[in-house]
């Protein structure tokens, strides 16, 4: 399973269907990958921001499922939530804390705890492998420019691997596989919806397939 790095989020204007807060410390996992299918990880919502390019190894994937409402506004956001996750997983395989992605898709708390995250997975000499699939987003537009999301996340296919030797961790598939999310996003002024907040809990009930 991914290394467990906790870090202080608040629940203010988080969902509290899949994925509330467990009140034991809130985690990021490492398992982020691809975007949905039909979605290439370099390409940008209909908007002038200068995204960073993400790149993730052929080992590394994401499937999204539901992610594509048909709403303008709401696909634009769910977009940015792909590129957010890939940019994760990419800082950790490119054992990067620092990452120009991540502080493009992140910000506030959400980016401190972001860069802490990978910056554990540096530590310990490890990085990650596999598939994982995000489905049953619950989103929720507060106003134009602030918004709630969550949901969940499948990593029964995906492990953490050693950086070195790349042999993955063998790890039995238990509901703590399964990860349910809550998220803030604030929308910038250059159109990119970006995470400010985001929490985690494994094993929820809500998300357990």
């Amino acid at each position: 399973m991914p290394i467990a790095v906790a870090f202080a989020a608040t629940s203010a204007l988080l969902l509290t269907g899949c994925g509330g807060d467990d009140g034991g410390g809130d985690e990021i996992t490492g398992a982020e990958k691809d975007p949905a299918p039909g979605k290439s990880a370099e390409s940008p919502s209909a908007d002038a921001a200068k995204r960073p390019s993400v790149s993730l190894p052929s080992d590394v994937k994401n499937v999204f499922e539901g992610f594509e409402t048909g709403d303008a506004t709401k696909d634009a956001l769910l977009t940015d939530v792909t590129h957010r996750i890939n940019a994760t997983d990419a800082a950790i395989v490119a054992a990067d804390p620092d990452s120009e992605a991540l502080r493009f898709y992140y910000k506030g708390e959400a980016l401190a705890g972001a860069a802490t995250w990978v910056k554990g997975y540096v530590d310990e000499g490890r990085s990650i492998t596999g598939t994982v699939r995000f489905y049953d987003p619950d989103l929720v537009m507060v106003d134009k420019d602030t918004a709630a999301l969550a949901y969940c996340a499948d990593e029964s296919k995906a492990s953490d691997k050693d950086r070195k030797t790349g042999k993955a961790d063998k790890t039995p598939v238990t509901k703590d596989s399964y990860v349910a999310y809550n998220s803030r996003l604030e929308k910038g002024e250059d159109g990119v919806w970006r995470t400010a907040v985001l929490e985690s809990e494994r094993g929820n009930a809500k998300c357990v397939r």
